[in-house]
């Protein structure tokens, strides 16, 4: 059956290198918005991964048909916005100031014919001959073995990661599979503590998490909560500091979505923290996120 918009990309769970390391391929772990890219009659639609058309935001896009040698096609990749260094960065692809360009590296489809259940090495090939590189489109390399060694050189590029692909494995819409793996470097980034919400159970008489935001043209973003990696100490005295700290109005602009403003309770901007995660989600959030160190806020 055809392959139509919208469809659910594949999911990658996140983990370790495997041993098995000649058995997998890997890519560079990309820093930017999963796309699905529909190409057809000469237009491109564009898919974001919570399945929303998104073509009108990235105009930049609109010519990647005449560079897919194939009347119909579904392509797979991530949209990126490059720093002055030339390496992607999510928090330049929120503010699409620049460019984007789309990282293809995968085919759902090409003319008539489904290509999810061919092996990832046979679609990857298939890619190669079917996407000319453009201005704002390309598919960049992978490698088969050397995980480490490609682990290593992302980490001193201050890249993302790597994925790890296994070798046969098939393209499965919509599913988290042990197939595609995820290994990141954890980031350490500053942000600005503008609340938190009331703590439970052994944590009752302090407080559950942290609600950061970041600084972006002077506004303060929201950012997510970060709920773990502090000691006995720490949860006690930062408590303190918070409740002197607290006012009733939200200091992020726009407000946090309602999931976390019903327990939150607001404080003045005036503290940050260095906090390690892995990413960013689309929405901008953090994700896996422990405390490090907290200092006054500079903003």
């Amino acid at each position: 059956m055809a392959l139509t918009f919208p469809i659910a990309p594949m999911k990658a769970g996140i983990g370790n290198l495997p041993p098995d390391d000649d058995r997998w391929a890997y890519e560079i772990k990309w820093d930017g918005y999963r796309t699905l890219a529909f190409v057809g009659d000469g237009q491109v639609r564009l898919q974001s991964s919570n399945l929303r058309d998104v073509t009108a935001s990235y105009p930049e896009l609109g010519e990647l048909a005449t560079g897919v040698h194939a009347s119909t096609a579904v392509l797979d990749g991530e949209l990126v916005v490059l720093d002055d260094d030339g390496r992607p960065r999510f928090e330049l692809m929120q503010r699409h100031d620049a460019q984007a360009a789309l990282y293809v590296f995968d085919v759902l489809r090409i003319d008539d014919h489904d290509t999810i259940h061919l092996a990832y090495e046979d679609r990857r090939r298939l890619l190669d001959q079917l996407v000319e590189p453009g201005d704002n489109w390309l598919v960049p390399g992978h490698r088969v073995g050397g995980g480490d060694e490609l682990l290593r050189a992302t980490g001193d590029q201050g890249l993302e990661g790597v994925m790890a692909k296994r070798l046969g494995s098939s393209y499965v819409p919509g599913k988290r599979s042990p197939n595609w793996r995820k290994v990141k470097h954890r980031r350490r980034v500053d942000v600005v503590i503008g609340g938190y919400t009331a703590g439970e159970g052994n944590r009752a008489s302090t407080f559950g998490s942290l609600l950061v935001g970041r600084v972006d043209r002077g506004r303060l973003v929201f950012a997510g909560g970060v709920g773990t990696g502090f000691d006995q100490r720490m949860l006690e005295s930062l408590t303190e500091r918070l409740r002197h700290l607290e006012t009733v109005h939200c200091p992020f602009d726009p407000p946090p979505p309602a999931t976390y403003r019903r327990a939150a309770r607001w404080v003045t901007p005036s503290l940050s923290a260095t906090i390690e995660m892995t990413e960013f989600t689309n929405d901008g959030l953090l994700r896996h996120a422990s405390f490090v160190e907290l200092h006054e806020a500079n903003r």
